[in-house]
């Protein structure tokens, strides 16, 4: 671990004296893991992480206290308004509706991945003008009632369409369109049954929806199998209903140069289990921290 590394790691230790914490706020790396990632700020402290350009950081901390976090969310910087807007509660009362109608799409878009936004407020901005804000709330509202999850769907937003389709289950009468629509056609046939004509559409993510398929007859499984896309291919290889002489013959057919391309089809028939996480760095006596901030000059 370089020295950089080293005194971030120490920034964010539990339990660290005061008076070590605010000389490793003179580092800047070491002054953003402190403001991001300590609990027991105190209010001098995040004072002088004010004081030296690092409120952005400070408000994304989840542990300020509430005063602190009103006033980020009065900020006239609105990248430090937003960092606030995604966890700041109601207090004072009102805050959340003026974060509501910021001026500045990005805190908008921040304020909706607040758990603590009231459905009223989630339904200003589901509707906002700006597209980036749309999408924030379809990612983070997954009970929106059905007049919103239709104004979705039916977005003049491609975008906005997509994602809904992707969280949403659309309602038989909508079908019909997001299968006409390339934009939501691969995602919403998996609420509609495979058919031929979408088993040789021409499109490769529709077909590789198919091949996913729950319901997929054997016919069309077959009919897969030989596609000129090896992703569709694959996914008729990685099905556990396909039969070993079938998968046999299809892996033989995913040679490829590409080593990134082996890797995702590779995974997709034989899912990995994540690396190990990294180990917690070993906690520093009061001795090893003063001699790690002598070497750099802390």
């Amino acid at each position: 671990m370089n020295l950089d590394a080293e005194l971030s790691s120490l920034a964010a230790q539990e339990d660290l004296p005061d008076d070590l914490v605010r000389r490793l706020l003179q580092h800047p790396q070491a002054r953003r893991s402190a403001a991001l990632l300590r609990r027991d700020l105190t209010p001098e402290l995040m004072e002088e992480i004010i004081r030296l350009g690092s409120a952005r950081t400070l408000a994304s901390n989840g542990h300020v206290p509430a005063t602190f976090r009103a006033r980020f969310a009065e900020s006239p910087e609105p990248l430090v308004r937003a960092a606030v807007a995604a966890s700041v509660s109601d207090e004072p009362p009102g805050l959340l509706a003026r974060l509501a109608a910021d001026q500045d799409p990005s805190v908008r878009a921040f304020l909706a991945m607040n758990e603590q936004l009231p459905p009223e407020l989630l339904a200003v901005l589901a509707v906002d003008p700006e597209a980036s804000v749309r999408s924030s709330v379809v990612d983070h509202w997954r009970h929106a009632p059905e007049p919103v999850r239709r104004a979705w769907l039916t977005d003049p937003d491609p975008g906005i369409r997509r994602a809904a389709a992707s969280v949403c289950s659309p309602p038989a009468d909508l079908l019909p369109a997001l299968l006409a629509d390339p934009q939501t056609r691969a995602i919403a046939v998996s609420y509609a049954g495979p058919s031929r004509e979408l088993a040789a559409d021409p499109d490769s993510g529709v077909r590789r929806a198919v091949a996913t398929h729950p319901y997929l007859s054997a016919e069309l499984r077959d009919l897969l199998a030989g596609d000129q896309d090896a992703f569709v291919r694959n996914e008729i290889a990685a099905r556990p209903d396909t039969p070993q002489a079938l998968r046999d013959s299809i892996v033989a057919t995913l040679t490829t140069d590409d080593p990134v391309a082996e890797w995702f089809l590779s995974f997709r028939r034989n899912p990995r289990t994540c690396p190990p996480r990294a180990q917690t760095p070993a906690k520093l006596t009061r001795e090893e921290a003063e001699d790690l901030l002598a070497r750099a000059g802390l």
